[in-house]
């Protein structure tokens, strides 16, 4: 059963993100008492939203090798790709309560889709024990090789004199691209246009043939048109430069707006109920996996950082950003239902 002092944590996630903790501590308290020393008793099963191949999913299965010798039991990383990743969730609602069956789970599920959908068929909170974040990536400013801006602060200026006339684009609605883009305008008081595209592949082929001003992409998705000449990356959404990209601006440095900050980041999630002495240890066993030299390798080809966390403190990055979206859903007038 969890301790007390778990209590206060969760509470102020919920007030975050505007649910009721409170409404959890009954089931909390009937919790079964489980060591942390017996598990895992049989195979873990880590479910992923993510389709095979992709980058996020990459991560988990890299993860659950790393597991699997430590726990000596298989760790298996199933996709369930589709539905806003609703399927992997009912999947894992459906399933074992007791930490065999873990989620991976992004930024979007967790601190977006709220308040994009009236109505959910999870809940952010009462659903899930975020154990541990996987990685965090940055997205840089891309725009066409032969584009007349050089810095965001030529987009802002052009923006500001054509009203309406400039576009960015995504792969979707509610996205950290399309949001990230959306909180631009925001800081900066202008009106762009949104264009989605179905694949990552045609966005930053967009941006490539001129068809859209810019696209905010990450290395993963847009590096590859960059390392061949097609894009141009002329700042990059974090507080500070990229280790990758030393002499690329943060988007400040480039004229933008102070504190500008766009994020990617995946976690794995437990059951919310799941005994203290067991997540604590699942922590533990993923964050020692991340600090391997060879994940650290394959995350700086992904352009992918380590994000190591209390989970006290998670959970309160949790609730900013959870706000900060709530805010630019709410300004924007976006909605998903």
């Amino acid at each position: 059963m969890r301790v007390p002092q778990d209590l206060p944590r969760r509470a102020a996630l919920a007030a975050g993100l505007g649910l009721m903790a409170a409404a959890a501590a009954p089931a909390l308290a009937q919790a079964p008492a489980q060591s942390a020393t017996d598990w895992p008793t049989r195979p873990v099963r880590i479910l992923t939203p993510f389709p095979a191949g992709a980058g996020p999913e990459t991560v988990a299965r890299m993860v659950a090798e790393k597991l699997q010798k430590k726990w000596g039991k298989p760790v298996i990383v199933e996709n369930k790709p589709g539905a806003n990743g609703f399927l992997a969730i009912d999947t894992f609602k459906r399933g074992a309560q007791d930490g065999h069956d873990l989620i991976q789970l992004d930024n979007v599920h967790l601190v977006v889709y709220q308040h994009l959908f009236k109505k959910l068929p999870y809940d952010p909170v009462k659903d899930f024990d975020p154990i541990t974040p996987l990685f965090r990536t940055y997205f840089f400013v891309g725009v066409p090789t032969n584009s007349p801006y050089k810095t965001v602060g030529d987009i802002v200026a052009d923006a500001k004199a054509r009203p309406g006339a400039l576009n960015y684009g995504s792969w979707s609605v509610g996205n950290p691209v399309h949001l990230g883009s959306a909180q631009l305008e925001a800081m900066t008081q202008t009106q762009m246009q949104h264009v989605i595209y179905k694949e990552t592949s045609m966005l930053y082929t967009a941006v490539a043939n001129g068809e859209l001003n810019f696209a905010l992409g990450s290395m993963a998705t847009a590096g590859p048109l960059q390392r061949a000449g097609r894009i141009r990356f002329i700042a990059v959404t974090a507080p500070r430069r990229h280790p990758a990209f030393p002499d690329l601006p943060t988007v400040a440095e480039s004229g933008g707006p102070a504190g500008y900050e766009v994020t990617g980041w995946t976690t794995i999630a437990a059951p919310r109920h799941l005994p203290k002495a067991v997540a604590d240890k699942i922590q533990r066993d993923i964050q020692a996996a991340l600090a391997e030299p060879d994940i650290k390798e394959r995350y700086a080809t992904f352009g992918y950082d380590l994000f190591p966390t209390t989970r006290e403190q998670f959970d309160a990055f949790m609730a900013t950003e959870s706000a900060k979206y709530a805010d630019i859903v709410k300004r924007f007038n976006i909605a998903l239902d």
